[in-house]
């Protein structure tokens, strides 16, 4: 005799994703929204640049600092007048009037793990591990997973992380998805991180020997015994409420539109070339086909996998890394993994949503975990430091064409307009009409604000 329990067994059975889908969809359960917003943005697209990127070689050039401290590069004027930027950044550098660079971003860890979390939680945890800090349920969630709790349904999750998440060496690191609020509301992940073994968390394709009519055929037959079983016991509202988000993710996984949002297939091959035949350009790429296709916050965590298998933060550039080489730090910026295909897949991206209307509605945000050092090192690199560090707005509401904050002759601190991570994320709120003060609770029931921080007024 099949029991309902065993049906259930079996149809998660068909894929990775079955079963894992219906948690990441509910959610989309949605809580009382604060509008507060003074952006338009309907959607984020966060760029990650996991490692670090320095300030003094891209946004903030300080060509009057002494030799030690100045760049190796040269500042280059921009679209906007008294604007400069790295000439490793050409492209971008036409995009200025679109853009809001901010020169003041601070906060005093120099960890990458208390970095990740601060800046992509607004929250200081001091007690992590270093270097391994998996990430667990007693966390603070993450922004995209605050969005996508208070996010509507659709076909397709509300927060999506792409090419995979930050983790390493075994483990994922904490900042990365919904903590407390529980695997309801983790951002959807097609791929583990490196070097972090296991299937796919959320499989879109079917396995081999499952067609789509097979499939139907399985949650019709789920379907069935679910209504004999209704019939002969009540349903808590738990339980009613995971089997609406059965019924919406067994629709993602059979609906065409929400398959295709994942393909690049159709993508004009000019629009490829445009974007960068690699990881990064595609991730890009893809991150405006997902907002287009209806997710609201996709995250882009962009790192580099050596040749010898090696997790690598590139932008982490301290030189003399082993698996790359043991190349110089500016090398490693001049490299294909970092300042090329970031100044080809930016641009690319500003161009493409700007063509399509949809800039204004999508806020684009790139930042790291921290800056790097004003000295140079031995391995002509930098080194961490949260002291201070530039970060790039654009579009959902953003006014274009300013700098924010000043840092001091060296950008070692932050001199006028200290920006946090808890301002900047909830200035991400603010422009997605969210409000900063809106309030989850954790699994005691106690309120949180979703972020302690103000959002930047003079930006938008």
């Amino acid at each position: 005799m099949l029991h309902r329990r065993d049906a259930m067994i079996r149809l998660g059975q068909v894929g990775v994703g079955a079963l894992s889908l219906p948690r990441l969809l509910e959610a989309e359960q949605t809580a009382p929204v604060s509008i507060a917003g003074s952006g338009t943005a309907k959607s984020c697209i966060l760029l990650y640049l996991w490692g670090g990127p320095p300030q003094q070689d891209m946004w903030d050039m300080k060509p009057e600092a002494p030799a030690g401290i100045r760049s190796l590069f040269e500042p280059i004027d921009t679209a906007v007048p008294g604007i400069q930027v790295s000439d490793q950044l050409p492209l971008m550098a036409r995009h200025t009037d679109k853009m809001a660079i901010v020169r003041s971003y601070s906060h005093p860890s120099n960890q990458h793990e208390v970095g990740v979390y601060h800046t992509l939680t607004g929250k200081i945890d001091n007690t992590l591990a270093v270097p391994r800090n998996q990430r667990n349920r007693r966390d603070f969630p993450n922004v995209g997973s605050v969005v996508s709790y208070f996010s509507p349904p659709g076909v397709l999750p509300a927060s999506v992380t792409i090419p995979r998440p930050i983790g390493h060496d075994g483990v994922t690191y904490t900042g990365t998805y919904a903590g407390f609020l529980g695997p309801r509301y983790d951002p959807m992940e097609l791929l583990t991180p490196g070097e972090v073994s296991g299937p796919p968390p959320h499989s879109l394709e079917l396995p081999a020997g499952i067609d789509a009519h097979r499939m139907q055929s399985r949650y019709g037959l789920l379907k069935t015994l679910e209504h004999y079983d209704h019939l002969s016991q009540s349903r808590a509202a738990a339980v009613q409420g995971h089997n609406r988000f059965s019924e919406q993710a067994f629709r993602m996984m059979m609906a065409p539109e929400a398959k295709g949002a994942f393909n690049l297939d159709g993508e004009p091959d000019a629009m490829r070339d445009r974007y960068g035949r690699n990881e990064y350009g595609e991730s890009f790429l893809l991150a405006r086909r997902l907002i287009g296709a209806g997710v609201r916050l996709v995250t882009v965590v962009w790192y580099y996998i050596a040749k010898d298998g090696n997790v690598l933060n590139v932008w982490d550039n301290h030189g003399g890394t082993a698996s790359l080489n043991k190349v110089t730090g500016y090398e490693m910026l001049k490299a294909d993994y970092c300042l090329p295909s970031l100044d080809r897949a930016y641009s690319a991206l500003l161009d493409d949503l700007s063509q399509r209307g949809l800039l204004d509605e999508t806020l684009v945000v790139a930042l790291g975990e921290f800056g790097r050092t004003p000295k140079i090192n031995k391995n002509a690199g930098r080194d961490h430091w949260g002291a201070c560090q530039s970060i790039v707005l654009a579009g959902g509401g953003i006014r274009g064409g300013q700098v924010y904050g000043e840092s001091d002759k060296i950008a070692a601190y932050p001199t006028k307009n200290r920006v946090s991570p808890e301002d900047t994320i909830a200035t991400i709120y603010q422009a997605m009409g969210l409000a900063p003060d809106s309030v989850i609770r954790d699994p005691g029931g106690r309120p949180n604000h979703i972020c302690d921080g103000t959002p930047i007024a003079a930006l938008f």
